[in-house]
Order: structure tokens, then C-alpha cells, then sequence
């Protein structure tokens, strides 16, 4: 019974002090609170630029930089799986590896000049859960942002 008056006397002295606080006290406070999860939940995104080789011998969630090898093919029919396509990326190294995106096929795909693939080594391909296209424009550069429907 000790034990138990004890932390509630505990718990009603540190009640009080928080009531005999400033309120700004309490907002500033809170705001370092919100600002440190906001930090947490930002350091969860966090991925390395890479190559398939560096990806290969981590085993981690990576970013690659590449080209669309275009004399391989494309493997995409939106009748038979709309949501898969994989096709073959020479990363910034040279070595070229097949890439698997869980997503549509975007618009003017064979026309990027370069490729920004976030995702991780599968065997002997990769995995890509996000795609960032830089495609050539008449009059400025273009980004296509492509997002993978699977849950990593």
C-alpha cells in the first residue's frame, strides 16, 4: 500500500508543477516535442546513393542513379498484371541489372534520359519501390514521379 500512495503522491506533485508552469513554458515544450518526431519520422526515409554492385553487398534500402538500357525489352502488359513492369538499368558504374517497379508503366518511359530508382537488391535484381524520371522537354526539363502500390 506504501508503494502505491507513494507514486500517487508522486504523480500529484508533478501535476501541480506543471500546472504552476508558464503557458509558454508548456507551448515551448510541446513544439520541441512535435519538431523532435517530426526528426524521427524523417530519419526512417533516409537512403544512400548507390550503385547495384554497393546495393548487392548491403542489402539495403538504396537510391540508384541510371539509364534505360534500350535495346533490352520492356516487360509491361497493363492487361495481364497493370501493376508490374520490369525492365534493365545501367547504373552509374556500367552494370547493367534488371529493375522490377510494382506500378503502371508512366508515360513516355522510353523517352528518360535518366532514371532515380529507391529500393533494394532482390537476388539478382532490383527491387524498386519509388522512380523518378528525368525526361528530355522542347523547352525545360521534366520529372515524372512514379510510386510502387507495394508496401516495403
Amino acid at each position: 500500500m506504501t508503494n502505491c500512495n507513494t507514486h500517487n503522491v508522486f504523480c500529484v506533485v508533478i501535476l501541480q508543477k506543471i500546472l504552476e508552469m508558464k503557458k509558454s513554458h508548456i507551448i515551448a515544450i510541446a513544439i520541441v516535442a512535435v519538431a523532435i518526431g517530426i526528426l524521427i519520422s524523417a530519419s526512417k526515409d533516409v537512403t544512400t546513393y548507390s550503385n547495384f554492385a554497393q546495393a548487392s553487398a548491403s542489402g539495403e534500402r538504396v537510391k540508384l542513379i541510371g539509364q534505360l538500357v534500350k535495346d533490352r525489352p520492356v516487360d509491361y502488359n497493363p492487361e495481364k498484371a497493370p501493376d508490374y513492369m520490369a525492365f534493365y538499368m545501367k547504373d552509374e558504374a556500367g552494370e547493367v541489372r534488371q529493375v522490377v517497379l510494382r506500378a503502371a508503366k508512366p508515360q513516355d518511359f522510353e523517352r528518360s534520359e535518366s532514371i532515380v530508382l529507391t529500393g533494394q537488391m532482390n537476388g539478382d535484381h532490383f527491387e524498386a519501390s519509388d522512380m523518378l524520371l528525368k525526361c528530355p522537354s522542347k523547352y525545360k526539363d521534366q520529372e515524372i514521379y512514379v510510386r510502387s502500390e507495394q508496401k516495403n
